[in-house]
């Protein structure tokens, strides 16, 4: 790949084709994400606890991440893989109308479709760490990763609008064929991009002994284990409230699918100022505080949601305000963090700590969501999101004394020797 200025992103053909393909299955996982928990809530009477169990399906494969990023690890081309994942999750999520077609749709299936799919979303990361690196230069990995958030921002402004809409038209299963085929063309898009694959793992070690080695070299990273430590706390309390977020605003709230759609759209807004101010917000304040910032507003802002109560406009204007903040916070959370993490790990064990990373950082995400129904089942959703709130705020203290809240910029960084 020849060396490009940090503003030429926009003229890369291939980093162009990715984004379409990303940008595109985005909009179609919004609208699962969306449609997904209202097919249990709304067609199979599910309880806050099944509802956290689907959730809890969905993050469940991410335990595997290590070994399924250590497999990565050891094929030269990773974009075959990418490919295979896309065109996997296409037939599975086409099985879930299919079914409700013949009528024999359950919860269970939805249970063993929320595990497959998670399965292939697994494969797809530990392969993308090493295919990043090989599409873009380190110049230019914070306006790389600000573009595909920007895109992913949209996305959470959009497609749920769109899925809310497409649901109180069609039917929730029928919009998962939405979904379905934005994976078809995710991965049309990925077989047309010609590049150098990145190094792979080329030792003959047995895979147990290369994921061991991957999760040692995460554990002992000073700047990744913090990161790990940071982000695994945040997204336990996260998937507290995210299990029964749809769940509240339906039954609790009393807003329809298309309100909590747009609701959700005018909020996830605040992602894509959040996309666009990162990279800024990173220069002038430094990245490592940034992350720190985003890591107490991001988990803190569904109190603003807990708390709404009165006219429907109001609740409606609350649950906006709540995506708003905490999409704006993620972001400045994400991108930097995401970025750092990319200039301090070598390149050979780039899918491995992916994988090791997801399986902490992610695979904690079932055990939020259980947690998450289970308390909802007990004290109420309401104070359940509070409690997801409150105990959110606890991540940051991770991040104090840390080389990654010293860090002001990328430049010059290199991965360290230890």
């Amino acid at each position: 790949m020849s060396t490009l200025s940090a503003t030429s992103l926009w003229r890369d053909r291939r980093f162009r084709t990715f984004w379409s393909a990303q940008g595109v299955s985005e909009f179609g996982d919004r609208i699962t994400e969306l449609a997904l928990p209202l097919i249990a809530v709304t067609m199979l009477n599910a309880s806050p606890s099944q509802v956290g169990f689907l959730t809890a399906a969905v993050w469940l494969p991410n335990l595997a991440s290590l070994f399924i990023g250590t497999w990565v690890d050891h094929r030269r081309d990773k974009r075959p893989l990418m490919i295979a994942a896309d065109l996997s999750r296409t037939v599975l999520l086409l099985s879930l109308p299919a079914a409700y077609w013949l009528g024999a749709l359950t919860l269970g299936q939805l249970y063993v479709i929320a595990i497959l799919a998670g399965t292939a979303h697994v494969m797809f990361n530990t392969a993308y760490a090493s295919f990043f690196v090989a599409l873009v230069e380190r110049d230019q990995f914070l306006e790389a990763n600000s573009k595909l958030s920007a895109t992913r921002s949209i996305s959470f402004m959009g497609g749920p609008a769109l899925g809310g809409l497409l649901v109180q038209w069609l039917t929730a299963p029928v919009a998962i064929v939405v979904d379905a085929l934005t994976f078809a063309f995710s991965a049309l898009q990925i077989s047309r991009i010609e590049m150098t694959p990145a190094a792979s793992d080329e030792t003959a070690e047995p895979l147990l002994r290369r994921a061991r080695a991957g999760m040692r070299y995460l554990l002992r990273h000073p700047y990744l284990r913090r990161s790990l430590a940071c982000s695994t706390t945040v997204n336990f309390f996260n998937l507290i409230s995210t299990a029964l977020l749809v769940l509240f605003a339906s039954r609790e709230l009393e807003l329809s699918a298309g309100t909590i759609g747009i609701a959700f759209g005018i909020g996830a807004a605040g992602g894509l100022l959040g996309a666009v101010a990162a990279s800024p917000l990173s220069r002038i304040f430094g990245v490592g505080p940034l992350i720190a910032a985003g890591a107490v507003v991001f988990p803190g802002a569904i109190a603003i949601a807990a708390f709404a109560d009165g006219p429907t406009w109001v609740k409606a204007t609350a649950l906006a305000a709540a995506e708003f903040v905490g999409a704006f916070a993620v972001m400045c959370f994400d991108i930097p963090n995401n970025s750092l993490q990319a200039a301090v790990t070598h390149d050979y064990m780039r899918s491995r700590v992916s994988g090791a990373y997801s399986t902490i950082n992610y695979g904690i995400r079932p055990l939020g969501a259980v947690v998450g129904g289970l308390l909802g089942t007990w004290i109420g959703v309401r104070a359940t999101l509070l409690v997801s709130a409150a105990g959110g705020l606890l991540a940051v203290l991770w991040l104090v004394g840390s080389p990654n809240i010293r860090t002001r910029e990328l430049d010059g960084l290199e991965p360290p020797e230890f």
